[in-house]
């Protein structure tokens, strides 16, 4: 099982009540790409940095960060060639203006 992790903004000029409309809308879509085992999107509430360290990884404004879980990367791969896919991939440039993704493999600490 591998998990992508994807940091998200919005397009230029877009508010941030219209990226959150279009992210809503993108929801049903999602529930048609084939192989996807799940999808969690994340609003962000705030942005804490921690006093000891000092060091702040200044990214910009980050708009949502969503998560996608695959059996394995073939099946990510055949998952966005399918026509639903597409789609679903389609409907995201619409509004997401930036995206930065990380493929990782989870190492749960507490269950």
């Amino acid at each position: 099982m591998i998990k992508r992790i994807t940091i998200l903004t919005r397009k230029p000029g877009m508010s941030k009540e219209e990226f959150l409309k279009h992210w809503k809308d993108h929801l049903p879509i999602s529930r048609e790409v084939p192989e996807m085992r799940r999808y969690v999107i994340n609003h962000i509430t705030s942005q804490p940095q921690r006093a000891d360290v000092p060091q702040p990884w200044e990214m910009g404004e980050v708009d949502g960060i969503a998560e996608t879980w695959w059996d394995d990367q073939a099946s990510t791969d055949r998952a966005f060639a399918s026509p639903q896919g597409k789609r679903w991939l389609a409907h995201g440039a619409s509004f997401i203006g930036r995206q930065k993704t990380f493929v990782v493999e989870e190492e749960v600490v507490i269950e």
